[in-house]
């Protein structure tokens, strides 16, 4: 009995050691943000190239080559910590006359970036080198209020499209002037955020403040409205769609309902499996009654949602960031068409 013991002991240490081996380590490498952060996105070509929207009205662009690096050797090491690091951006930009959110890097061009404010004004980036950028000072202006958020074209290397608080979407070309070159009422409230479909082009998603979302052809400019699909699901502010980089037809939300919404957009309403599902749901309580057909997956625990990535490599993986942390989620059930709970 007492070998039987020793060995159950020795056993129950080796599977705690195996537990702490396998804990997950976060490291951290902080650096000083001259004022908050409101939006920052890295360079699609050039990933360690970052540039960041500051509350102070500064834009400015970062080389993290040093603690990317820093961060690969500390995983084989297996040490953890965190430092801030007072390191100077690579460029400052103090022309914007208010603080702003709208910010993008082409994916055609490496290093052309745009960047629109809180008082209507878009400027357009230029590299000149790896390091430095020329800035063009006077901004494209189109809008009659903020500029909320910025989108290149994934095929056209001078088209961008930029949403406003005057519920308006704009298409611009670089190359003709400071003028859009069509602008269309998008939604009967703020535009906040939207994303243009890399793999369909013609096809650009808009979330708005009244919680609403709507996918827009671009084929259709010319008969006047774009809209080819409206979703009224959400009940507050929308903060960030997406669509999927590996799947034309999917698409992904968040709102301040503190819900992250999965969509795909080929499914099509089916009257028997509706039937059936009333059926079977009507017996319980608060069960979920004329759910969009479209509707994959809902995403909940999260508070004060503000953004969400798709993953580039690992297809389904959504990253989220919100007021309490960040999730990584991947859904189990991205074939159904009945949303569950994720975490």
């Amino acid at each position: 009995m007492d070998g039987e013991s020793g060995d159950s002991e020795d056993s129950e240490d080796e599977d705690e050691e195996e537990g702490e081996a396998g804990s997950p380590v976060l490291q951290l490498r902080k650096v000083a943000h001259h004022g908050c952060v409101n939006r920052i996105r890295s360079m699609a070509q050039n990933p360690h190239i970052c540039a960041s929207w500051a509350d102070s009205g500064h834009v400015q662009i970062w080389d993290f080559t040093a603690h990317l690096n820093a961060l690969a050797e500390s995983e084989t090491e297996g040490t953890q910590g965190s430092s801030v690091f007072n390191q100077a951006p690579l460029v400052n930009f103090r022309g914007h006359k208010d603080e702003g959110y709208a910010i993008d890097w082409s994916p055609v061009v490496a290093g052309r970036l745009v960047t629109g404010d809180c008082k209507n004004c878009i400027h357009l980036w230029e590299p000149t080198s790896d390091s430095t950028w020329n800035v063009d000072a006077t901004p494209f202006v189109g809008h009659s209020a903020s500029v909320e958020d910025l989108q290149w074209s994934p095929t056209e290397p001078h088209a961008f499209v930029s949403c406003s608080v005057d519920g308006t979407i704009a298409i611009w070309d670089v190359r003709i002037g400071k003028s859009p070159a069509a602008s269309f009422k998008a939604h009967d409230a703020d535009v906040n955020v939207i994303s243009w479909n890399r793999q369909a082009s013609c096809m650009l998603a808009s979330g708005s403040d009244d919680g609403t979302f709507s996918i827009h052809d671009f084929r259709l400019l010319k008969d006047g409205n774009t809209v080819v699909a409206h979703f009224k699901y959400h009940k507050y502010p929308v903060t960030s769609i997406e669509w999927s980089p590996h799947e034309a037809s999917t698409l992904a939300v968040s709102s301040s309902d503190n819900q992250l919404t999965i969509w795909d957009l080929s499914l099509e309403k089916d009257e028997e499996e509706e039937a059936e599902f009333k059926a079977q749901t009507s017996e319980q309580v608060n069960a979920p009654v004329d759910l969009p057909p479209q509707l994959l997956f809902v995403h909940q625990g999260q508070k004060d949602l503000k953004e969400l990535h798709w993953h580039a490599q690992i297809p389904g993986m959504i990253v989220s960031t919100a007021a309490d942390g960040f999730n990584i989620l991947m859904p189990s059930n991205i074939q159904s068409t009945l949303p569950s709970n994720g975490s």
